[in-house]
């Protein structure tokens, strides 16, 4: 078995602002707030990728019809 992993700085912060109980309601508020938080991270950077590949609404449809599958024989 491998050794426990450490808890992140992340982790560690949270489990110091959250040392006491929260109602549910509130729970689910900071969840959702957390999940908004790192959505918009990654779509800022989907932004940055965005305008330094310059890519365009071309290049998505160019994505979307290309066949990576490989085949079989």
């Amino acid at each position: 078995m491998s050794a426990a992993k450490k808890m992140t700085n992340l982790q560690l912060e949270l489990l110091k602002i959250f040392s006491f109980e929260l109602p549910d309601s509130q729970l689910v508020e900071i969840k959702d707030m957390l999940s908004k938080y790192f959505a918009n991270k990654a779509s800022d950077e989907m932004d940055r990728l965005w305008e330094s590949n310059n890519w365009s609404d071309e290049t998505m449809d160019d994505w979307s019809n290309e066949h990576m599958r490989t085949d079989y024989e």
